[in-house]
């Protein structure tokens, strides 16, 4: 059985990860509004009705601004640290479930597992999700790698990884002092470096797909990161990420491939089927 995974937007304007199989699927934060995640999914040919469950990894938001009206709307739950949930969201309480750092949590044949990260949020975490011995990652909002996240992504096929900004974009662009200092201060986001050493020192022979995520709109570049990371890739078939739009739903198994340019998004076709 596969994964098939997609971003529904990546960006400080809003955040939204599907990973899912053919009976249930999860969302990863919930940043864009009720409407617009509807309306992605079904440009996709992706059913509501297989999502299971909400994950929040934290309350800024651009990460749940459309989870209340969509658990609502769908009786999701939603799993959210109670820290997290008092600085963030208001729920229907019988709608929201807390989860704990290293604990899998399992809906259907999914196993989400949450980590803690550094990020200037009040109790942040990541994710991975597994299923038949496939696992997907997603990792943004990351102030600085620590072995958690290292750890974690040396277990996946595919992951979302966070490449926000270049350094000398960053150093050179028309943010105040303060808020480049929050960016790059170890709270705030990865550096395409630092993601890049992340993937070259700890991604395993098995991994096909990363979806680099979360850039920023002002001090970085799609062309330039992906460009950094096909330089880098071997056998890794390289996405960027869109604020703009969702990507295609890419179909993640444990096979590993030869050449990336075959690991191509599910057809139209393919995606009927869900």
């Amino acid at each position: 059985m596969s994964l098939y995974i997609t971003s529904l937007n990546s960006g400080s304007n809003g955040n939204c990860y599907y990973i899912g199989n053919n009976t249930e699927a999860v969302l990863i934060d919930a940043g864009l509004s009720c409407r617009e995640i509807e309306k992605r999914m079904k440009t996709l040919r992706l059913s509501m009705s297989i999502v299971k469950a909400i994950f929040i990894s934290h309350e800024h938001t651009d990460h749940i601004k459309g989870v209340s009206t969509l658990a609502n709307k769908y009786l999701l739950k939603v799993y959210i640290t109670g820290a997290t949930a008092t600085n963030g969201p208001r729920l229907i309480k019988h709608l929201s479930e807390n989860f704990t750092a290293h604990q899998p949590i399992t809906i259907g044949s999914l196993c989400i597992t949450a980590f803690p990260k550094y990020h200037d949020a009040e109790d942040p975490h990541s994710f991975i999700i597994s299923c038949n011995n496939i696992t997907v990652g997603v990792f943004t909002d990351i102030g600085k790698p620590c072995t958690n996240l290292t750890n974690y992504f040396s277990q996946c096929h595919a992951a979302f990884l966070e490449a926000n900004y270049d350094e000398e974009m960053l150093e050179n662009g028309r943010y105040p002092y303060v808020l480049k200092n929050r960016i790059r201060g170890g709270l705030g986001h990865l550096s395409n470096t630092q993601a890049l050493e992340v993937f070259v020192n700890n991604r395993p022979p098995f991994m096909t797909h990363l979806l680099l995520s979360h850039l920023s709109k002002d001090n970085n570049s799609p062309e330039l990161v992906k460009n950094l990371f096909t330089k880098n890739a071997a056998d890794v078939n390289i996405i960027v990420a869109s604020r703009y739009e969702a990507t295609p739903v890419y179909q993640i198994d444990n096979t590993i491939h030869i050449n990336p340019a075959k690991a191509v998004a599910v057809s139209v076709t393919q995606m009927q089927l869900f």
